[in-house]
């Protein structure tokens, strides 16, 4: 990934779900370093604007945006995209990080209630912000969608069913979304493309004070998975369209 203002992020404009969290600095941080203008969105205002006063502060020519975006609403999304790229002239990429877990001691210990929530976190996030950036994506000449998976929706453990069942409808729909921009791209190939980041799970800083005894084995730092996330637009679409990039060793 080219830091030097001339790689293929550089004058993009990514919008990022789901960015306050530590995955989200990170990304923000990341996209702004490679040159784009980074729109980030999120329901926690307060998180959301430190986030965003952060990567302003770490790279201070870089153009850094937030809005509070309820995803849950497809409306207040579209208006979302629509506002991206009516004020920007372009939209580039969605980087969806929009995250949430719940698990249970068993498999017959499931909570039913959590799957009501992580259908809407994980699932219903991603059917609004794919719909909602389909259009500008693709006509975009760099247009990518980027969802950030978990190795668990391969091999799904007892006490993880519903947590397991959210993140594969998720990249099922991703790839449906991909099979979309395939076809649109005809005999030349894919314009835009949608992939699928997959880790074990995520690690950052903080997580590792609180536990300084704790190994994270397999887990990927917050960081890495930035450099993943910019490193996207490194592959060409036809590369990276459809695929699952792991940055675990599959299970």
């Amino acid at each position: 990934m080219n830091r030097n203002g001339n790689g293929p992020l550089d004058g993009a404009v990514v919008a990022v779900a789901g960015a306050a969290g530590p995955a989200g600095r990170a990304s923000l941080l990341r996209l702004a370093e490679a040159g784009a203008t980074v729109v980030a969105s999120d329901a926690d205002a307060e998180r959301l604007a430190e986030a965003v006063d952060a990567a302003r502060y770490a790279h201070g020519g870089a153009t850094v945006t937030g809005d509070t975006v309820d995803l849950l609403d497809l409306d207040a999304t579209r208006e979302w995209a629509v506002k991206t790229e009516k004020e920007f002239g372009r939209i580039d990429g969605l980087v969806h990080l929009v995250g949430g877990w719940r698990g249970s001691a068993s498999f017959a210990e499931t909570n039913l209630a959590d799957w009501v929530l992580l259908e809407k976190l994980l699932i219903r996030t991603v059917q609004h912000t794919s719909l909602a950036f389909h259009d500008g994506l693709l006509r975009s000449d760099r247009g990518r969608f980027v969802l950030v998976s978990a190795a668990g929706a391969s091999k799904p453990t007892a006490g993880n069913a519903a947590y397991a069942a959210s993140k594969a409808a998720a990249e099922a729909w991703t790839l449906a979304l991909a099979d979309a921009f395939r076809k649109a791209g005809g005999e030349e190939g894919p314009k835009a493309a949608a992939a699928i980041l997959v880790v074990k799970a995520l690690v950052h800083d903080a997580m590792r004070a609180e536990r300084p005894n704790a190994k994270f084995a397999g887990f990927t730092d917050v960081t890495e998975l930035a450099e993943a996330v910019a490193g996207v637009w490194d592959r060409s679409a036809q590369e990276a369209n459809g695929q699952r990039l792991w940055l675990t060793p599959k299970p």
